[in-house]
C-alpha cells in the first residue's frame, strides 16, 4: 500500500522516517500569507501578525517571551516591506531542496531585515547569522 494511503495506525508513529514528506515552502510562508491575505483584503495587518507570530508563540508555549514586543520579551523582529515584489523560485530560495511548489508565483510584500535578540541576521536576501542564530 502506498505510504500516503496508510491508515494512521499503520504509520509506525514512533519512527519519524515513516512520516510522509510535505512540500517545501517554509521560506515563502510569510510572503504567501501576506500577498494572498493582506493584499487581497482577507486579513488585516494586525491579523497577519497574530497569525504568523503571536499565535504560534502561544501554541508552542513560548509566549510572551516570543511573539510580542514588550519589556521582558526577546521577540525577533522582522522589518517588512509591503511594496517589495518577489518571484518565488527554487533557483533563489535558501532551502535545501531543488524545487518549489510555488515556482514562478509573484508576490508583493517581503521581509527586508530580521533581527534576532538584537542582532541583524537577515539583510535583504542575505543571511548573516551563524549556526544556531535562528534558534530559540
Amino acid at each position: 500500500m502506498p505510504l500516503l494511503l496508510r491508515r494512521p495506525e499503520d504509520t509506525r508513529k514512533d519512527d519519524f522516517t515513516n512520516i510522509p514528506n510535505g512540500g517545501p515552502g517554509i521560506e515563502n510562508r510569510l510572503q504567501l500569507i501576506y500577498h494572498y491575505g493582506v493584499n487581497s483584503g482577507k486579513l488585516s495587518l494586525n491579523r497577519f501578525v497574530e497569525t504568523v507570530s503571536t499565535a504560534p508563540a502561544r501554541i508552542f508555549g513560548l509566549y510572551p517571551k516570543k511573539g510580542e514586543i514588550a519589556p521582558g520579551s526577546d521577540a525577533d523582529i522582522v522589518i517588512w516591506d509591503p511594496h517589495a515584489t518577489h518571484t518565488i523560485s527554487a533557483g533563489t530560495h535558501h532551502m535545501r531542496v531543488d524545487y518549489s511548489m510555488f515556482e514562478g508565483f509573484e508576490v508583493r510584500g517581503n521581509a527586508r531585515t530580521v533581527l534576532s535578540r538584537g542582532e541583524v541576521i537577515v539583510d535583504g536576501c542575505k543571511f548573516l547569522g551563524g549556526p544556531g542564530a535562528a534558534t530559540i
